[in-house]
């Protein structure tokens, strides 16, 4: 699977910010202490667990944010599915400056790659059914974009990027309004003709309500599996099915199976366990 990368406009603000934090005001005063200025460092960065890599970029980044002349060499790219003793990248260069960037490329590189593989888990669990596996807004501060990028690497697919590329109605919403009616009646009146509407539904009731509107997608909040296949057959197919709440690995499968449309998973960027990446020297 080919999966175009993040440029680094929108990475790089990412990487610095982390490298300014654990350079702190005075450096690597451990490097800088050991080793001599001209030192040269020859690693690898390898896989030790097998799964699916993503933030390759942020690594090659953190490398040459603390010295451009470090060749970086990438053997994996994002999206690679990878096992235990695989090179991911290839570094040489000024040991400090490479052992400076270390701890963010390692990080930032360990985390995605965690919430790459854990999408593809998800994502093999229903691979022969239609659903589509999705993340949320659930993602750690400052790090969507690279989160999000990290679940497509991992053949999921991404809701919503803010507040402000899709209408997305939710309970609160629908509380101040006074229903999903008057909230889908006011939606329909603001919406340009590209903005898609969403409106999430904790009933069946409600979800009759919402139909009479046509409602770009309907999210159907922690139903049961038989309401799930009740709202399936009540709608048809006329507008796209999402279901959330209460997904986890075990309940995934049968979720898919009522016939939804796309199940979102809060978990793939909120609680995905980092990947164990190590930098070897060689």
């Amino acid at each position: 699977m080919y999966i175009t990368g993040l440029p680094d406009l929108l990475i790089e603000p990412v990487v610095r910010d982390a490298l300014r934090e654990d350079l702190g005001l005075a450096g690597d005063v451990t490097a800088d202490a050991v080793i001599l200025p001209r030192a040269r460092f020859k690693a690898e960065f390898k896989a030790r667990e097998a799964g699916i890599l993503s933030g390759i970029d942020c690594a090659r980044l953190a490398m040459n944010l603390m010295d451009p002349h470090i060749r970086f060499e990438i053997v994996k790219p994002d999206a690679a599915e990878v096992v235990a003793g695989d090179v991911i990248a290839r570094v040489e260069g000024n040991a400090r400056a490479i052992l400076a960037a270390e701890r963010v490329a390692l990080n930032l590189l360990s985390h995605l790659s965690g919430v790459a593989t854990l999408t593809r888990t998800y994502v093999r669990l229903v691979a022969d059914l239609p659903t589509r596996i999705a993340c949320t807004r659930k993602t750690l501060p400052l790090l969507r974009g690279l989160q999000k990028h990290a679940v497509k690497c991992g053949g999921g697919h991404n809701h919503r990027y803010g507040l402000d590329d899709a209408i997305l109605i939710k309970d609160n919403h629908i509380a101040i309004c006074g229903g999903v009616e008057k909230a889908l009646e006011l939606a329909k009146a603001s919406a340009g003709h590209t903005m898609k509407i969403e409106v999430e539904v904790d009933s069946l009731a409600q979800l009759k309500q919402a139909l009479p509107f046509r409602p770009d997608v309907v999210m159907l909040d922690n139903f049961t599996l038989e309401q799930l296949r009740e709202a399936v057959a009540l709608v048809k197919g006329e507008t796209i099915l999402e279901a959330s709440g209460g997904v986890n690995l075990d309940t995934v499968r049968a979720i898919a199976e009522t016939g939804v449309d796309v199940i979102s998973v809060g978990a793939l960027t909120h609680s995905a366990p980092v990947f164990d990446i190590g930098l070897d020297a060689v």
